[in-house]
């Protein structure tokens, strides 16, 4: 089974998909990591040089034509899949699980790691409360198709494995 974990940056995807495969005895694949593998660059290096509509092109096909393996679980990109028809790809390739959580609550999470976010990194605690507000609020419509959402606030790794056994 491949179980995508989406949601926005800071939620949880990469560090709860890790030891979700781990529990499962299934591959773990961060999606941004092999992105920036297959193009030779840093995303945020990506983004400076080619744009962000190229970089959703790229992550796109990354997306689709990577080789996953039968059993895994893959942490995607926090934007992947609000573009293009990624979000119905992502459901008709395996199970998809939304980690919800709320903007104040991510902005705690992101603050000590803006300095690799290029885009939060001059923002102050409201500004980047409201930022990521807003873009909730665009993403959304995207995140709520997810076949299963969960909250992120106290998500462990094992009521996560419960909940994604549960639908199997």
């Amino acid at each position: 089974m491949k179980i995508f974990l989406i949601g926005f940056m800071g939620c949880g995807k990469s560090t709860l998909g890790r030891k979700l495969a781990t529990k499962l005895g299934y591959d773990f694949i961060d999606l941004d990591h092999q992105i920036e593998m297959l193009a030779g660059m840093p995303i945020g290096e990506f983004f400076a040089a080619k744009g962000e509509p190229a970089f959703r092109v790229f992550e796109s096909k990354t997306l689709k034509e990577f080789n996953y393996p039968d059993n895994c679980v893959v942490a995607t990109g926090g934007g992947a899949p609000c573009y293009f028809d990624n979000m119905q790809w992502i459901n008709e390739n395996g199970l998809s699980v939304y980690i919800e959580m709320p903007p104040t609550a991510l902005a705690k999470r992101l603050e000590g790691g803006k300095d690799k976010r290029p885009l939060l990194k001059d923002m102050n605690e409201d500004e980047l409360i409201a930022f990521i507000a807003a873009k909730l609020e665009e993403r959304n419509p995207f995140y709520q198709q997810a076949n299963q959402i969960v909250n992120g606030i106290s998500l462990t790794p094992d009521a996560l494995r419960v909940l994604v056994l549960s639908d199997v």
